[in-house]
């Protein structure tokens, strides 16, 4: 497995296909044993336990905090203040106070490092020639938040603006994903790229664009079935 999630994935694919399993002769499977079971047990604690490992760190200069030899990034305007980590399984939360503001799925190897670009997008503005020279992007390009239609529109931009400014636009769009869904926004980077349209309030038109008509489409479609269950009846 490449990742963490795609093994719990798989594992729990396994759970489901097991429940249809026979113990040697017995008459039911497991899951049918489970369904008779389960009435029977305790109920859970009305409070969740949390298993994972607490620590408190201080952020470094690059926005990155050290958890059991590796780093995970968290946004700037923490650099040089004091964090809450928590460490599970599958993943570290970062929190200030009680508020959550980073998620990352655990690295498992030593001296790695995990980086989302979302939390340097406010530096990267004030300073955008650091980005092509990032790792910030490249894992979100691994990561699918990165599109190939992002790297289209930033080649058109910087033909259209110049280096610095049609990065900096690049930027700004990868803003709007703190306030748009990833799929309207990356629908909307491929409809401003065929216009010809290379700003980041021509993205997010056509992103809110396709957002209104995404909603229509899940409405209409929603009245279709309630049409068909009362024909039914």
């Amino acid at each position: 497995m490449a990742t963490l999630a795609q093994l719990n994935a798989m594992i729990d694919r396994w759970d489901e296909q097991d429940d249809a399993r026979r113990i040697r002769s017995r008459p039911r499977t497991i899951g049918e044993y489970f369904a008779a079971e389960q009435p029977l047990l305790a109920p859970l604690p009305g409070e969740p336990f949390d298993a994972g490992r607490p620590f408190t760190l201080r952020v470094d200069r690059y926005s990155q905090i050290s958890v059991r030899t590796n780093c995970y990034s968290v946004p700037v305007r923490f650099i040089g203040r004091t964090v809450r980590a928590i460490l599970h399984a599958s993943e570290l939360i970062v929190y200030d106070g009680r508020d959550e503001v980073a998620r990352h799925e655990r690295l498992i190897a030593k001296g790695g490092t995990r980086l989302a670009l979302d939390h340097y997008l406010e530096a990267l503005v004030r300073k955008p020639g650091a980005l092509p020279g990032a790792t910030a992007p490249d894992q979100a390009r691994s990561a699918g938040r990165f599109a190939p239609v992002h790297d289209a529109w930033w080649v058109a931009a910087r033909k259209a603006h110049g280096e610095r400014d049609g990065t900096r636009a690049l930027i700004e769009v990868q803003l709007l994903s703190r306030h748009l869904p990833h799929e309207h926004l990356v629908v909307g980077l491929a409809a401003a790229l065929r216009a010809g349209a290379l700003t980041a309030d021509a993205v997010a038109l056509e992103a809110r664009k396709a957002a209104e008509a995404d909603t229509t489409d899940r409405s209409s479609r929603n009245r279709l079935r309630l049409t068909a269950r009362r024909g039914r009846l």
